[in-house]
């Protein structure tokens, strides 16, 4: 995939921003990307149920995420629950929007906008 491709879905919200990081290491279903966007941001970001699937349908329908077949769940996992994980062209836009993201906060940085030691 190419930079180009992963660059038309920029800039992501931090909603989706933050759904797709939480399932970046791992598969997740719903509550557990709830728990990790929330640890992740310790605590500022606390999703509601309904905002979080209306937003999973939108990243599945332009093919961001995807569900993971339940063969490639964990065994003694609840087999109702739907795990989800990043597309190859979910992995390329999340590493696309960290870096416009990192280059943002280099600029911060040279302006002297950020605390002392937040680099």
């Amino acid at each position: 995939m190419s930079t180009r491709a992963a660059n038309k879905f920029l800039p992501l919200t931090h909603l989706a921003y933050h759904v797709l990081l939480a399932i970046a290491d791992e598969e997740r279903h719903g509550y557990g990307i709830i728990k990790e966007v929330a640890r992740g941001t310790d605590g500022e970001m606390e999703l509601e149920t309904g905002t979080l699937y209306a937003a999973l349908k939108r990243l599945r329908d332009v093919g961001l995420i995807e569900a993971v077949p339940s063969a490639a769940i964990a065994a003694g996992s609840d087999p109702r629950r739907r795990y989800y994980g990043l597309t190859s062209l979910g992995r390329d836009v999340l590493a696309a929007e960290s870096a416009r993201m990192a280059r943002l906060l280099g600029v911060a940085a040279a302006k002297r906008v950020l605390p002392h030691g937040s680099r």
